[in-house]
């Protein structure tokens, strides 16, 4: 295949003219020139068209034109002469230039090519708004942003392009049209009504119990977001390092990473629980802080008219944050962070206070300098043993916030830790006007109760050395041993009593067979006090009756214990009898003494390591038992069990399910110290209680439930698959973790349980609720609410604080989003629940 030459004329004679053209004819034709790589080029031509036609025509002709400038300049410079000597390094240039082309265009396709993520599209959806705050920014004050930014159409249509984003809606798509001409008009005169875009949903059940909720229609909504990308533009850079809720790069894996590697050797610690209600109070202070950075009565205005409405859903300790319920609204995250900024500066100013001008304190510190003892040590030249001594600095102070959730450590006496508690509570109360619960005190931090923050514990140990890691492993290797010995004597005695009930049984029948009957056994001598018309098993239950209460069995823990002690036992040699405790009780004293010995032997090895006290962070695994339980998918005795509510779904939805949760977890607990255990749970609970519902479903064994869904099942690990499945998950999941200013709410959302309501017809049509989506949505499900969870709560990847009035309410859902419902990748912020009133 050749290129088309005519038009590789036409476009050499638009850029070099005719005159170019005679002068490559004196040496050779042009064919000649080009027959080198003629067919890759038109082949990455042909290519490029189906991407970009017109760019990829453009470039091609470009760098042809440029190609034939050189060729031309070459020949003109060495005369024809020459032509046939430099033939060959003519050649090699035009088909490096040709390779660099057909490389350039391939570039240009890829990357147009290149499919952006949904962080991606957020960030590119919010520059178009960043420059348009920033031009508003005089002497240091943003103004007339609702006038200038917020009541732009553009602004607005970005807005709603953002909330699709959010709900994972294709922007190719066509959306709902809205008229943002007209709001931009009545946001720009003041005329907005906020009172007729709310609708409110109320609790079923008893007038007293009501509880109501007001929502944001969408015309509110696209105004929200608008309002909250703009603040995030004015305060994102402003805001403290303290401060890791919902902020890009910071999240609750940056709060729990804090405070196990930054802070060293805290000596007390406590939380403090903040409760308050939005109120006029609160309302003004939050203005009052504003205005130090904003200059605009029409923002205050329309947020006013928000508060108002009840439409401005901002609680403190009402229930815990990050789970992206739809009480929480896409204003609060920004709008608790610059309610909290002048606390988080005012703690910098304590923790001065507290480090450098404290007087009981100065002198220590001063003494403990560590320059002044690098100096002195050189001077000096001490020894290594003297250099390795650890000075314990003076007071110290950190602080860690999340939302509401604030957490302190204090390196220094307990006096100060009270002090400074105090004088927080007491900033809290009168600045900012927060109630906060005392019942909270300050514990040690080697204490046995630990301290709970964001649904974790929190508690200090000392970091072992390795050679009491040495003994401690040799000790749980014996334990182990004597242990397994136990086990197999157990499981021995109770095979030897269960044989002993079917012998019994077995006598019993035979005595009443008479040529098989002994009239010399005992059972023959207690069958004469047998009543007439009573049944063998009967029988033979009641003389098991009698024998119990002789034998006060009650006290018992057991069956298989009165079996193993009363039965086998007694029937066994005494040797072997006392030979097996014997060596039970020297396995113990072995265990003690060996350990005391060993570590005896090891004092020196002992003494050169330097204790090293590190924190742990604990999951809440008997929490997690109860959600599961809660949930439906265990029993009262921890088994798991079917989950009725999901028989109805389809196949991968169950799975999707399920599924969801293992995701949660992962992310949730991969920074705890006892993740094994929680990868425990979910390989023995979650993955048995999808067979079991999928056994129900089709009414088959487990285990051909396994076999047909086995590689469905996968994406719900095992406990050796777990490992592999943490580092898909996190990266995967990495770019809601790094920007959960972004997509707050999601990449922690909490499992909704839905159940299928009914299916859609033609006679009763129903779209997708989900925000932006206009699919047809096949089925109508349930949302249930299991439980109502009061702040603080741990958090356990579940929605356990939905507001009760989103119980058992019935929403429509494409299969598309109700499998981002169960997986996570968007929350219950993203569903229209005014769409059926």
């Amino acid at each position: 295949m050749r290129l088309n030459f005519n038009i590789i004329w036409q476009r050499l004679h638009h850029f070099r003219g005719n005159q170019l053209l005679s002068v490559i004819h004196m040496g050779r034709p042009i064919e000649t020139c080009l027959c080198v790589t003629s067919y890759s080029t038109q082949k990455a031509l042909n290519d490029y068209k189906v991407e970009n036609e017109g760019i990829g025509k453009m470039a091609l002709a470009k760098n042809l034109a440029s190609l034939m400038e050189e060729s031309s300049s070459h020949f003109i410079q060495k005369g024809a002469s020459d032509h046939n000597d430099d033939k060959e390094i003519g050649k090699m240039a035009l088909a490096k230039n040709l390779a660099f082309l057909v490389q350039e265009s391939q570039d240009i396709k890829e990357k147009k090519s290149k499919q952006k993520t949904r962080v991606e599209l957020k960030r590119l959806l919010e520059q178009h708004i960043k420059k348009k705050v920033k031009e508003q920014c005089v002497n240091g004050k943003f103004q007339n942003l609702m006038s200038n930014v917020i009541a732009d159409p553009k602004t607005l249509m970005d807005a709603y392009d953002s909330i699709r984003v959010t709900s994972n809606v294709d922007l190719a798509l066509d959306g709902d049209k809205l008229p943002f001409e007209s709001m931009a008009e009545e946001l720009a005169r003041g005329e907005f009504d906020v009172q007729s875009n709310t609708y409110g949903i109320s609790t079923k059940g008893a007038k007293a119990q009501k509880e109501d909720l007001v929502f944001p229609k969408l015309k509110l909504r696209i105004v929200q977001e608008a309002i909250r990308i703009a603040l995030e533009v004015v305060y994102r850079p402003h805001f403290s390092k303290i401060s890791h809720g919902c902020r890009n790069g910071r999240g609750p894996w940056s709060a729990l990473r804090y405070i196990r590697k930054e802070i060293s050797d805290p000596d007390y610690w406590f939380t403090l629980v903040i409760n308050k209600n939005l109120d006029d109070c609160i309302f003004t202070k939050l203005v009052s802080i504003m205005e130090e950075k904003i200059e605009d009565p029409g923002l205050y205005a329309i947020i006013r008219s928000m508060f108002d409405a009840k439409v401005l859903n901002w609680e403190f300790g009402c229930f815990p944050k990050g789970h992206g319920l739809p009480q929480e609204g896409v204003l609060s995250p920004i709008l608790m962070n610059v309610y909290f900024d002048p606390f988080d500066r005012e703690i910098y100013r304590m923790s001065m206070r507290y480090e450098a001008f404290d007087s009981k304190h100065t002198e220590d510190e001063r003494s403990h300098s560590k320059l002044r003892h690098w100096f002195r040590r050189q001077v000096n030249a001490s020894s290594v043993q003297q250099s390795s001594v650890r000075v314990k600095p003076g007071v110290r102070v950190h602080c860690c916030r999340f939302m509401e959730e604030i957490f302190f450590s204090i390196s220094g006496p307990k006096e100060v830790a009270l002090s400074f508690k105090s004088d927080i509570e007491a900033y809290l109360k009168n600045s900012l006007h927060l109630e906060v619960d005392n019942q909270t005190g300050v514990l040690e931090c080697f204490g046995p109760l630990g301290v709970q923050f964001l649904g974790t514990l929190f508690k200090r140990r000392l970091k072992e050395s390795p050679a009491v890691r040495t003994v401690h492993k040799l000790k749980e290797k014996i334990k182990l041993f004597a242990e397994q010995k136990q086990e197999s004597w157990d499981a021995g005695t109770v095979r030897i009593g269960k044989k002993w009930l079917a012998h019994g049984l077995k006598k019993v029948k035979e005595s009443e067979i008479k040529h098989l009957s002994d009239n010399n056994s005992l059972l023959s001598e207690i069958s004469s006090f047998r009543k007439a018309g009573m049944e063998t098993d009967h029988w033979y239950k009641h003389l098991l009756k009698i024998w119990m209460q002789d034998v006060n069995a009650k006290t018992a823990a057991s069956e298989e214990v009165i079996l193993a002690k009363y039965i086998a036992e007694p029937a066994l040699p005494q040797e072997l009898i006392d030979s097996h405790f014997a060596f039970q009780q020297r396995a113990k004293e072995y265990i003690s003494s060996e350990t005391t010995s060993t570590l005896a032997l090891l004092s020196s090895a002992s003494s050169q390591f330097i204790p090293v006290s590190v924190t742990e962070i604990i999951a809440p695994i008997n929490i997690i038992k109860k959600r599961l339980h809660r949930y439906g998918l265990t029993n009262g005795e921890g088994y798991a069990r079917t989950c009725h509510l999901l028989v109805l779904q389809d196949d991968s939805l169950i799975i999707d399910w399920f599924s969801g949760i293992v995701r949660r977890w992962l992310r949730w607990y991969s920074e705890c110290d006892n993740f094994n255990e929680v990868k425990l749970l979910i390989s023995n609970q979650i993955r048995m209680s999808c067979i079991r519902t999928l056994a129900a479903k089709y009414r088959m064994h487990e285990m051909l439930i396994e076999k047909k869904f086995d590689l469905e099942l996968s994406r719900i690990p095992s406990t050796q698959e777990i490992e592999l499945e943490v580092e898909n998950v996190e990266s995967a999941s990495q770019e809601f973790i790094n920007d959960d200013a972004l997509m707050y709410g999601i990449s922690y959302s909490g499992l909704c349980l839905v159940s299928l309501a009914r299916m859609v017809s033609e006679s009763r049509p129903c779209n997708c609720f989900v925000v932006g989506c206009l699919a047809v949505a096949p089925c109508v499900y349930t949302l249930h609410v299991m439980e109502r969870q009061k702040f603080p709560g741990w958090k356990t990847g579940f929605s356990s604080c939905i507001h009760p009035s989103l119980h058992r309410r019935r929403i429509g859902l494409c299969k598309k989003h109700l499998k981002d419902l169960f997986l996570g990748n968007i929350s219950l912020q993203s569903i229209d629940f005014g769409a059926w009133r």
